[in-house]
């Protein structure tokens, strides 16, 4: 392994017997989240067990979950950003609840989802939004495809996605589903939430 190089870009057989035979020569990088994405990590880590609990047994995330996440939110980014943070908190805030609400008038999403995800917002800013939503929906359909394939409803589920891409075309009618009577058809959303947000913040967060 000449000249030192990072132990990542060799195989880890070798790496090991490189590192065996000469510590010195294999610098091993490791990552540490900044201390700001810390203290949103031990923030969420147990908000997401509570979210988490009550969605999967309940189907419902309680109010005074979602409103103290959110001034905790606020708070904390303004404690550790000041003015600057405080107002990226708020704009996250809003814009994580335009994307969901866009998702809730589809009908993907309900309105306990909605007030989270704005919820979440606040905690990780407006700058981790975007990249957030995308590891969330990349979540809930790892959950959701689990959930079908144990439901045994799978072209049920790729019918009413047929339908919904149709109603996205001009002049079609956006169907309407109502929401499953079996706990067992629906998605804990709460869940791909609070864990997608955990996940965005230890890869994206500066």
């Amino acid at each position: 392994m000449p000249g030192g190089a990072p132990c990542e870009a060799f195989s880890l057989h070798g790496c090991a017997a490189t590192f065996l035979s000469n510590p010195k020569r294999v610098p091993l990088k490791i990552v540490m989240l900044s201390p700001t994405a810390t203290v949103f990590e031990f923030f969420l880590v147990p908000l997401a067990v509570l979210v988490i609990y009550h969605d999967v047994r309940y189907r419902r995330i309680p109010n005074p979950f979602v409103l103290a996440t959110l001034i905790s939110g606020v708070v904390l980014n303004f404690v550790l950003g000041g003015v600057h943070g405080g107002l990226s908190s708020i704009g996250g805030c809003v814009l994580a609840f335009i994307l969901m609400f866009i998702l809730h008038v589809f009908g993907a999403m309900g309105a306990g989802d909605v007030k989270l995800f704005a919820a979440i917002g606040s905690v990780i800013g407006a700058h981790l939004v975007l990249p957030t939503f995308v590891v969330v929906v990349l979540t809930g359909g790892l959950l959701a495809l689990a959930s079908i394939l144990r439901s045994g409803v799978f072209a049920t589920t790729m019918h009413r996605v047929l339908q919904i891409l149709v109603g996205l075309l001009p002049g079609w009618p956006m169907p309407k589903f109502s929401v499953p009577a079996d706990r067992r058809l629906t998605i804990p959303y709460g869940a791909a939430i609070t864990i997608g947000a955990i996940i965005a913040i230890a890869i994206f967060h500066p």
